[in-house]
């Protein structure tokens, strides 16, 4: 059985839980002047830059064969373009409540996905977290999921926001994948980025989007953030997550990120909070709990004992 480091673990997954659960009030900030597709393209290029960087300045190599580069792209078009984008879609439909509850289903789809493409076994740990996990997600967000009922553009909503998650879980299995090759995280991370970043470019010139760019001090400074915090650190984090405790565990940080967003939100923006939120916290921390716990104490024991 494969073992891994739990502190370590615990400590990737709640860099990348509380990264991403403040990011929610940065996107805010990266709404409005500038299309959603070409915000995406500057956050990811920006974050492809500064990660290059960083890796010729540790001495790591960004050299690739062309092969590995055609699973590299296919990870950053997947991980760190299409998902964002149709997030965005999603939101311009549904509430951002409705959308973080379809995004949670992705601890459905990895390990599902897993287990059709690498033979990952389902475990009993999976079938118990996930329902609980997407449970607690939907309590914290059901006066939003009530209110969508009455929208009559909520379903194309739900259609990006599945398609976005189904895109998300496709770029874990591509990042698994890439890690099976031995592409190094960050050097690959940093080349993922870069081609997500031309992906998303593509899209807006095919949609005809204006080009354009924010200079205020609330867009620039929501960049780079959004760039530093939560693209580099934070996939860094996921990602070297996702290589230790493996693509199911790991999906579980996005049952972690609504409730991080919503103490932030309690923070500065004044959210009240009600006794069916604070369940679905309950829900949320005990889904994460069952999930993330040492895949067997008891079969580290045993193999130190053999």
């Amino acid at each position: 059985m494969r073992k891994h480091d739990s502190p370590a673990a615990a400590t990737l997954f709640a860099a990348a839980t509380i990264i991403w659960g403040s990011t929610w009030l940065a996107i805010k900030y990266q709404l409005g002047n500038v299309s959603p597709e070409l915000s995406v393209a500057y956050r990811f290029l920006l974050a492809a830059l500064i990660l290059g960087a960083w890796c010729r300045f540790t001495g790591r190599s960004l050299r690739y064969t062309p092969r590995q580069h055609q699973f590299i792209a296919l990870q950053g078009a997947l991980m760190f373009s299409l998902n964002y984008i149709g997030i965005y879609w999603a939101e311009q439909h549904a509430t951002s409540g409705l959308v973080a509850v379809l995004f949670s289903t992705i601890v459905f789809m990895n390990p599902v996905a897993a287990r059709m493409l690498f033979g990952t076994p389902l475990g009993l740990r999976t079938l118990v977290a996930a329902p609980l996990g997407v449970a607690g997600v939907a309590l914290l967000f059901l006066p939003e999921i009530l209110e969508a009922r009455k929208s009559v553009d909520a379903g194309l909503g739900i259609v990006f926001g599945l398609g976005a998650t189904a895109l998300a879980s496709a770029g874990n299995m591509a990042a698994l994948r890439n890690q099976r090759a031995s592409i190094a995280i960050l050097p690959g991370t940093a080349w993922g980025m870069l081609y997500g970043a031309i992906v998303a470019v593509l899209i807006a010139l095919v949609r005809g989007e204006p080009w354009s760019f924010d200079a205020s001090f609330p867009y620039l400074a929501s960049l780079v953030y959004l760039s530093v915090f939560g693209s580099v650190i934070a996939f860094g984090s996921y990602l070297t997550l996702l290589k230790k405790v493996g693509v199911g565990s790991a999906a579980y940080v996005n049952i972690g990120i609504p409730v991080v967003a919503l103490v932030f939100s309690t923070l500065f923006e004044g959210y009240r909070w009600s006794w069916v939120a604070a369940l679905g916290v309950v829900l949320a921390v005990l889904a994460n709990w069952i999930a993330l716990r040492s895949p067997g104490a008891r079969g580290a024991r045993s193999a130190r004992a053999a």
